[in-house]
């Protein structure tokens, strides 16, 4: 039996002894004091510092407003996540004890009592043994056919309401007894049983009182900015938590050009595991760096081209992309909701409304002080544990970077809007599910295919010194990949970045591309990793263009699998962290009003950095 809010009440009123008599009785092994900071240890903690004097009055001034707006988002997304988090979290705060502390602290990395990097596992006693697959998008007891079901029988509006990003699904409990005779076909009919009928509750009713304090605090953050472009976002993004509808605000989002740069409100679909409907809340509060940005901008005028020379059928290219978004360089200062639990978010690509990315594309955003702190504090120690000595001089940050930044750009490129056996469709419809696994190794490997078609055509692009495009970078460039896939299979197969990697190495290593020696290090082939890269493409593309389900399932089925060589590897990386755990030390002087995460303490310092 799933155990919902009032069971969580229920340990509140009894305390320890609950949740120990529960343990015992389910069989259970809670994690213990040594064994919680030995998990919390896979993150280091990461101070974030982010100068922000070159912000003008009232940016400055605004900048308190939002990081106060994010901050809201923090509890929002506990409640999304699972009925039961809030009152947790609220009895764990009370548990003063050396392992109370360690449960509190190990709960906020993950922003519940499953561990993100252990295929979602509880580490509390007392709490469903793993994440639920709808988390707390859909009622706990409902069934993937209850849904299926009931909305077969509404109106195509309300079927895409409850289907929509923006809405939850419950029990409607019924107070009329049923009538005998035909069942009725209205929208709320009965799912599955007698005296229940499935609902949709909009995300403004549902989580009203969060969702108005926020919108509040952005219509401040707007009256104080002197950027247009930022007032602009803040109030129709405020207007949006009130009514659901956030088109005009996203299409606001994707013009914002300001040193202050915000990203506020429901987006990806992650944690919907049963069909990838429902969107989760997340915050991103960054300062712009103009630099940078200016810089990787170049990148953006060749998007058309390789979407022209996609290594796939030309009936599946767009021979007409949206408008591309400025690509955005920023530094961190705060990240809340969906965008701060277990492995921390480097770079991201939105919006996800379909319309939008037709019309105007989709803007890329890069966090640089976070990809510097993983690259600095993980993927270096990776490399020297995997990588052959050779291999190991190949590792480079500014190929990491912009990898990352190539993922992104991918995200906008290949299959959007198809049509499958006459239907219009997309992409994320037909795939459900395992879309997100499926979307994250496309983007993944049409970021290297496009890197390596740059480099290939450099002169004639006019890429100038933007991107390095000897033998040397090109070694570097999968050389600093295959470094990077151990980081992200560390992630687990309920990531969907790390299903979307098993995927991948598990193709590379078939094809000869990655090379295991005898001493168990890795080094690329250079020759093969080119054509097993274009040929996974074209596989993932096609699979995308087609909405093949089917197909998809096979090959993640096949593939997104660790076999015993690469676990072995994976084993001899414990001592290294997983990622890091960002201290938002800017953010907690400038707003200190806003409800903090528990206290970091300094950990023992390791064996392996």
């Amino acid at each position: 039996m799933k155990l919902g809010i009032g069971y969580v009440l229920f340990m509140l009123v009894i305390g320890g002894v609950a949740i120990t008599a529960n343990a015992q009785k389910s069989g259970a092994t809670a994690p213990g004091l040594t064994q919680l900071e030995k998990m919390t240890s896979r993150f280091a903690p990461t101070p974030l510092r982010v100068d922000t004097s070159k912000l003008s009055p009232g940016d400055q001034q605004a900048l308190v407003k939002l990081i106060e707006a994010a901050g809201i988002l923090n509890d929002l997304f506990l409640r999304q996540m699972w009925s039961g988090n809030i009152a947790l979290y609220s009895w764990l705060q009370k548990d003063t004890t050396p392992v109370g502390k360690a449960r509190l602290h190990y709960f906020w990395l993950n922003k519940g009592p499953w561990s993100d990097i252990d295929e979602y596992r509880a580490f509390l006693p007392g709490v469903p043994p793993r994440k639920l697959p709808g988390a707390n998008f859909y009622p706990e007891n409902m069934s993937k056919q209850d849904f299926e079901s009931w909305v077969a029988m509404l109106p195509e509006d309300q079927q895409k309401e409850a289907k929509g990003f923006f809405s939850v699904i419950r029990w409607k409990e019924q107070t009329e007894p049923q009538k005998s005779g035909p069942k009725s076909s209205s929208a709320r009919s009965s799912a599955s049983t007698a005296n229940r009928e499935l609902i949709s509750v909009p995300y403004s009713e549902e989580y009203k009182e969060d969702l108005t304090q926020a919108a509040n605090l952005l219509r401040e953050a707007a009256a104080l900015t002197d950027n247009g472009s930022l007032k602009k976002f803040l109030n129709l993004r405020a207007d949006a938590f009130l009514s659901d509808d956030y088109y005009e605000s996203d299409l606001s989002w994707m013009d914002l050009d300001a040193p202050l740069d915000i990203t506020i409100g429901p987006y990806e679909t992650y944690n919907d595991e049963i069909f990838g409907y429902k969107a989760a809340f997340e915050a991103y509060v960054n300062v712009r760096d103009e630099e940078e940005t200016a810089k990787l901008s170049t990148f953006s005028r060749l998007l058309q081209h390789i979407e022209d020379n996609l290594p796939i059928d030309p009936q599946y290219r767009n021979s007409k992309l949206g408008t591309t978004a400025a690509i955005r360089v920023v530094d961190q200062i705060l990240a809340t909701g969906d965008g701060a639990h277990g492995v921390q978010t480097a770079a991201y690509n939105l919006p996800n409304d379909e319309r939008i990315v037709q019309q105007k594309g989709s803007k890329r955003v890069m966090l640089k002080n976070i990809q510097e702190a993983k690259f600095r504090s993980v993927l270096l120690p990776i490399a020297r544990r995997t990588l052959s000595k050779s291999a190991l001089v190949d590792v480079n940050f500014e190929l990491f970077f912009t990898h990352i930044l190539a993922h992104e750009l991918m995200h906008g490129l290949g299959p959007h809007q198809i049509n499958v056996q006459g239907r219009d469709t997309t992409v994320r419809a037909e795939l459900k599910e395992i879309y997100s696994a499926i979307e994250e190794a496309k983007a993944d490997v049409t970021g290297l295919f496009a890197l390596q078609y740059m480099m290939d055509h450099a002169k004639d692009l006019g890429l100038g010194d933007t991107l390095p495009s000897d033998a040397a970078a090109q070694r570097q460039l999968y050389t600093t990949y295959l470094a990077s896939s151990f980081r992200t299979l560390r992630f687990g197969l309920n990531d969907a970045h790390g299903k979307g990697m098993a995927m991948q190495f598990n193709f590379f290593t078939d094809k000869g591309a990655y090379v295991e020696h005898a001493d168990g290090t890795f080094s690329v082939d250079l020759d093969k990793i080119k054509l097993a890269v274009a040929e996974l493409d074209h596989d993932l593309l096609t699979l995308e263009a087609q909405g093949d389900y089917a197909g998809a399932k096979q090959m993640l089925d096949e593939l997104a699998v660790v076999r015993t060589p690469l676990k072995r590897t994976l084993d001899s990386l414990q001592e290294i962290p997983t990622d890091i755990e960002p201290i938002f030390s800017t953010a907690e002087e400038l707003a200190p009003s806003m409800k903090q995460q528990p206290a970091v303490k300094p950990m023992r310092k390791k064996k392996t950095r």
